[in-house]
Parts: structure tokens; sequence; C-alpha cells
């Protein structure tokens, strides 16, 4: 905990005095890559085979859901909670944003618009401005309660309920709104959009894919009404999750309480929530030599630098679970009615637990994560602020934030590791 927050002072003290200007540029920075790779991608066949693939292997996992049993074998549940919310972050880092392809509501609107003939991105009315990304904030702290707090969570039955409300959700938003209504609403587009913004791979404003520094793509975030919210959940609710399974929280929760367990842990979950959007929003807030607008404006101008540290989380929170339950639910999906089929050859598959073997190994890999996370949130602040701030402020107002991310640091690292 210490070589980490001198990690974090010591990068800050390197920017203040050799960053003296912003070097990141955005949907204007990157590299090119060859023509022929921009004309395959944007190739309506590799569009619609993902597309097919994805409703394809979504109508896999709806078969297995409602056919299947109700049991901790049912591969509906690795599905949802490893392959979806945790997988998708290394997908999107390695391929960039594939999500609106890979969603199975948005090819399902998007055909329904082709047989309607109608155009998929415009609906019968604008989507609201002052709606923001709230809705997809609400979405995304509506799937980490189920996740954390619902007490029926590892029931294939609450997963099917938690999917039959979303899907209707995004269907009436996208009728009325258009496919904008995604962009903003759908709180897996939302989420995987961010970390996808940290992809090497990405696009030009001129419509070219490029190679880029991924802070380049970072920086290309669109900041909206809600933004600090979205991010607040994802950082809040890794946090809550940690601290939940810590030898504190399980000692004192053991013990008979007047307080209902899932009213105690839904404020404790908007406690931890709560917690980082305020600490953000203070420290971002604290400077000088802005106006007051400006002033209102930084903590959505400034939190895309919380996204790497929110990405080192997941890898040091969830990676064995990745790693270790998504073998177990490859072999789930090859029996999805638990009968003994074996529609994917997998069957026979053996399970490696190699992290868990090498504790040493993986409490390295988990505190590299989070310092690179933070060293990079650091950088991505730093660099945002010395184009917003004033010259003479650059430096002394990012003097708060330094403080919060090193609290977020140690933070990180007594949850890690108090279980």
């Amino acid at each position: 905990m210490a070589a980490a927050a001198w990690a974090l002072t010591v990068s800050f003290a390197v920017l203040a005095f050799s960053w003296r200007s912003s070097r990141f540029r955005g949907d204007t920075a990157g590299r090119p890559l060859p023509a022929a790779i921009t004309t395959a991608i944007d190739s309506s066949w590799l569009r619609w085979a993902i597309r097919v693939a994805g409703l394809a292997f979504t109508a896999y996992v709806a078969w297995a859901a409602l056919a299947g049993e109700d049991l901790a074998v049912n591969p509906t549940l690795g599905v949802f909670y490893v392959y979806l919310w945790v997988g998708m972050v290394p997908v999107s880092l390695l391929f960039g944003d594939v999500w609106p392809l890979i969603s199975p509501l948005r090819t399902v609107q998007l055909l329904i618009a082709r047989a309607a003939r109608t155009d998929p991105a415009r609906g019968v009315r604008d989507y609201p401005s002052w709606l923001g990304y709230w809705p997809a904030a609400v979405g995304l702290f509506a799937f980490v309660w189920t996740e954390l707090v619902d007490p029926d969570a590892a029931s294939v039955s609450t997963v099917v309920t938690w999917c039959l409300v979303y899907a209707a959700v995004q269907l009436v938003g996208s009728s009325i709104f258009g496919s904008q209504w995604f962009a903003r609403a759908d709180p897996f587009e939302v989420y995987f959009g961010l970390v996808a913004r940290l992809s090497p791979w990405g696009r030009r404003r001129d419509g070219r894919v490029v190679l880029r520094n991924p802070l380049d793509g970072l920086d290309t975030v669109v900041v909206d009404r809600g933004l600090v919210a979205v991010v607040a959940v994802l950082l809040g609710s890794t946090a809550f999750d940690s601290f939940s399974a810590s030898t504190y929280w399980l000692t004192r929760t053991a013990r008979p309480d007047a307080l209902d367990p899932t009213l105690r842990d839904t404020l404790v979950l908007l406690g931890f929530i709560l917690l980082i959007a305020v600490t953000f929003s203070i420290a971002a807030v604290l400077t000088a030599g802005v106006d007051a607008a400006r002033r209102r404006a930084l903590p959505g101008l400034l939190i895309h630098s919380l996204m790497p540290i929110v990405v080192g989380y997941v890898f040091a929170h969830y990676l064995t679970l990745l790693v270790e339950y998504g073998q177990t639910t490859l072999v789930q999906l090859t029996d999805p009615l638990t009968r003994g089929d074996d529609f994917l050859g997998m069957a026979d598959l053996s399970v490696s637990y190699a992290l868990s073997s090498h504790p040493s190994l993986l409490a390295t890999l988990k505190v590299a994560f989070i310092i690179v996370g933070h060293i990079l949130g650091v950088v991505a602040a730093h660099d945002r602020a010395v184009r917003l701030l004033p010259p003479q402020h650059a430096v002394t107002g990012q003097l708060a934030m330094l403080i919060v991310m090193v609290g977020y640091t140690i933070g990180g690292l007594l949850l890690l590791f108090s279980t």
C-alpha cells in the first residue's frame, strides 16, 4: 500500500514538471490502418455475421434458462454474471466497441425497423437531452444490486426475470427514441463502450480505423448528464463486493441484526456508490481560476480518468472468477439442460485452477492491475486538467484529486486482501 501511494505521488510529480500541455488528441489521433482493414470491418457481411452469432448464442442460453433446471449448474448463471459482466471487459479492450454488434436487442430493433421500412436511428421523438446517461446508471445499479444484494441472485428465475425486464425497457425505449436510446440508456452498451475507449483500436473523426494510444481513446468519452453516476456505480459496486466478502463484514453480519439483511446491504451498496461520487466530485471542483459554470462541469469532464481504475479493479477482483469459473461455464454450456448432453464437445474439458494454485502470482497480478489502473487515471486526469485549468492552477488544482486517488488505491488494496 505504501509503494502504491508513492507510485501515484511520484507519477504526479513527474507529470507536474514534464507534462505542461495537453498531449491527447481524442478522435483526431491514431495511426491509420490500411484502408482494406477499415473496409473489411465495415463490411455488411462481417457485421451481420457478428449479429447473427450474438442472436444465436442468446437463443441457446435462453433455451438453457427456460427449458433447463433452476440449479447452480445451469450455464445461464455463468453466462450472465461471468461472460457478460466480466468477460466483455477484456473483449472490449482487445477488439474495441463491439457490443453494439453483439447486442441481441440492437439486432432485433434493427430487424424490426427493416421490416417496417423505417430508419432504425430515429424513433417517434428525439431522445431528451436532460436524461443523459441516467437510464444507464439506473440499469447498472439494478444489475449490481441483483448480483450483490438480491438473496435469490443464484436463481435462474431471477436472471430470467431481470433479462425480460431489461429487454422490455430497451425495446420500448428504442421504439420511441430510435437506436440513439441504446447509446445512452443501455447499461451494458454504456459500460462496455467506456471500457472500449481504452482499446488500442479506434476510429478517427474521418471514419478510418486507427491504432492509437489507449489514453487518446479515453479522451473521446462523451460527457453528458449522469456520467459521474455511471462510473460511481461501477467503481462503488466493485468496492462493495470486496467489502461484503471481508472478515470484518462477515463477522458483524453473522450476529443477529434488527435491520433486514437485504435493506442493510442495499444501504451499504448505495453508501459505497455515493462515497465515490461525492469524494470525486468534491476533489474535482476544489480548484481555483475557473468560473462557476466550469467548476460545476469539472466532475463530468474529469470522470473519464476513473475508467482505468474501474478496469484495473475488474481484473484484480474478478480475474479468478473469469478464468476458472469461466471454464466451468463452458463445460455447463455443452450440457444446457443438465441431462448428460455434449452439444459443444466439451464435456470432458478439465478445469484448470492455475491462478488459485499460485496465490503469490495472483496477489502480484492484483496489485499490479490496481496500481497501473491508478497511474493511468492520474495521467488522464492530469492531461485533461492542464487543458481545462489556467496554467497557474494546473498543478495545484489537482492536489485534491491526487489525495482522493491515493485514498482509492489504499482502500482498494485493503478491501482486496481483507478476506
